[in-house]
């Protein structure tokens, strides 16, 4: 008699064994329905982020939005407006003044912000004593109340016994009514957001230039570039996403500004405390959200209003984006 090989025998199916494998296989669960009942705890463990988010974020986003196209006091029945709450907003002078009063103190603002960041960044990078001490130091105004911030600033900027004028009489120069005239005011802000956000924006900054790898700014230096070159050769383009990431953000809190000027520039002398101090020179966007929403008691306006802070932030959000990849790819 013949028998089989010994290789066929050892690789030859077993019938118990592929029917093992077959009703393994069959008893699986598969698809989406299968991915959720193996990982329901793990679904489980991250709902209450998105229950929060579809109760205090999603909801409320889709109210507003109906709300916009209503007239309600916030008390009485509603009406429909249609589109006339936009069209209004569009011919609302107030409202661009504050457009304007808005990206002037951003720019005044978050530009000299982010340039004094980034030396600081730099700066620290290089350092090799205090590191963990000036890391705290910088980091500590962000997470500052802004209250408290906003008084001691109204201090700083007060026109008899400030400190501002105080070095202005010690050089010679006259006193300036800082929180009483239009510039002043939005230099005031502007000093304000700068002081509060230096450090934040320097510690992403600093994180960045860390990972930027020493054998580049050796070959830099071998190549005979100076610490100048160096930084606009090898510093500049690596930061390049962290640049994008700061102005981005730094854009979308700088358009959003409330706090500061609110604060700063509210006062008891027959203004509304939205009303950003004399001639209305402070008065942020959202400043004059509340204005409408909470003092005139206008919820529908307001909401057209807040929809049309959203799209500003986002037009302004792109375009930062777009100029720094443009640059980039260039």
């Amino acid at each position: 008699m013949k028998t089989a090989p010994a290789a066929a025998v050892a690789t030859a199916p077993s019938p118990a064994g592929t029917a093992g494998r077959a009703g393994r296989a069959g008893a699986a669960p598969s698809g989406h329905k299968g991915g959720i009942r193996r990982h329901w705890r793990l679904y489980a463990a991250i709902s209450p982020f998105y229950l929060l988010f579809l109760c205090f974020g999603l909801v409320p986003a889709g109210f507003s939005l109906f709300l916009a196209f209503q007239r309600w006091d916030g008390l009485g029945d509603m009406e429909y407006a249609g589109l006339s709450q936009f069209r209004y907003l569009l011919a609302d002078t107030q409202f661009w003044d504050a457009v304007v009063n808005t990206l002037e103190i951003w720019a005044m603002g978050t530009l000299p912000m982010l340039f004094i960041a980034l030396v600081s960044a730099v700066m620290l990078n290089s350092a090799v004593r205090f590191k963990g001490v000036y890391r705290f130091a910088y980091f500590v105004p962000s997470v500052t109340s802004v209250v408290a911030v906003a008084v001691i600033f109204g201090s700083i900027f007060s026109t008899s016994f400030g400190l501002m004028n105080a070095v202005l009489r010690t050089v010679g120069i006259s006193e300036v009514a800082w929180l009483n005239e239009p510039w002043g005011i939005k230099v005031a802000v502007a000093a304000l957001m700068t002081w509060q956000w230096t450090g934040y924006n320097a510690i992403i900054f600093l994180a960045g230039l860390q990972t930027i790898p020493t054998e580049l700014y050796e070959a830099a230096r071998v190549d005979g570039a100076g610490p100048i070159r160096t930084f606009f050769s090898v510093t500049m383009p690596m930061m390049r996403p962290v640049i994008l990431f700061t102005v981005v953000v730094s854009t979308i809190t700088g358009l959003q500004s409330f706090s500061e000027s609110q604060v700063l520039l509210g006062r008891n002398d027959g203004l509304s405390t939205f009303a950003g101090g004399p001639e209305h020179a402070g008065q942020t966007v959202v400043l004059y959200f509340f204005q409408q929403t909470f003092d005139n008691n206008d919820f529908g306006y307001g909401a057209a209003i807040a929809w049309a802070i959203f799209m500003i932030v986002v037009v302004f959000s792109l375009i930062n984006w777009r100029l720094v990849n443009r640059r980039e790819k260039g």
